[in-house]
This record gives structure tokens, sequence and C-alpha cells, in this order.
């Protein structure tokens, strides 16, 4: 009898968990990319990742190629790879400017992409050559919004 109460409070926990897996975070104060990508600028320098989204459609990530420091990247072309046990997808750079710093963490635990895709599991950053590239990203809501229809359509 308390093996089949602790099944069902087992079920009903994995149902909630599942659920709620099922909305990616969105953070107000980062632009965002249509091949989804985050940038957080903050004065001339400009943070660099996959948005919880992508992540999430890409699975467990084993392996992030990083950009060399002092490379120079422009918007909307790639600068590396991100590996997982799906597939292997190019990161897009979402603003021109030259590789400052990268995340060295995740030479050893890619993983932090997925656990942490806007703090820990940052990918780059870059000195802007170009602010005004700023304005063709998308805020948000704009983001969450694309997200949803792409969703639709898959």
């Amino acid at each position: 009898m308390a093996m089949r109460v602790w099944a069902s409070k087992s079920a009903s926990y994995l149902k909630i968990s599942v659920f709620n897996r099922g909305f990616a975070t969105v953070l107000k104060d980062l632009k965002y990319a249509d091949s989804h990508e985050w940038v957080k600028v903050e004065g001339s320098s400009a943070t660099v990742g996959i948005t919880d989204h992508a992540q999430d459609h890409l699975g467990d990530v084993v392996y992030v190629e990083l950009p060399e420091l002092g490379t120079a990247v422009t918007q909307g072309t790639s600068f590396g790879a991100v590996e997982s046990v799906k597939a292997t997808s190019d990161i897009n750079s979402p603003v021109s400017g030259k590789v400052v710093e990268v995340n060295k963490e995740l030479d050893e635990s890619p993983g932090l992409v997925n656990g942490s895709p806007y703090e820990k599991g940052w990918i780059m950053k870059v000195e802007l050559s170009n602010n005004d590239e700023l304005k063709s990203l998308m805020d948000s809501d704009s983001y969450s919004k694309f997200c949803d229809e792409e969703d639709a359509k898959h």
C-alpha cells in the first residue's frame, strides 16, 4: 500500500517538472538574435551566449568550440560551434567586434551551457565595434514571441 502512494507522488512530481521545462527562460535586460544567441551589453563590451531555448532544443551539450582571443567577429556570422548529443550547431555572433575574453570553463564543463545559459554558460566577450547593430536585435518580448512562432511551425 505504501509503495502505491509513493509511486503516485513520484508520477505527479515528474509531470510537474516536465511541464515546467516547456517554458524557456528569457531575461529582460538582454538582446536576442533570431539564431538564438543572447547579448548583454555593458559599456563597449558585450557578453554573448546561447539562449535557454537553444540549449533546450540542442539537448546535452558535450563540447563548445570557442573562438581565439583577438578574433574579429561579424554580426550574423559563425564564430564557433556547440556540439550536443543530438547535433553540432554553429554559433553566430549577434554583434561585430573583437573577442576579448572566452569562457575557458566550458572546456572542462560544456554542460554549463545547459544548466546556466545566461550566467555561468556564457561563451565570449566582445569589444563592440558598432553599437548601432544592437537596434537590429530583439528584446525579450519579441524573442519570446519569435520562439513561440518557430516552435508552432515544428
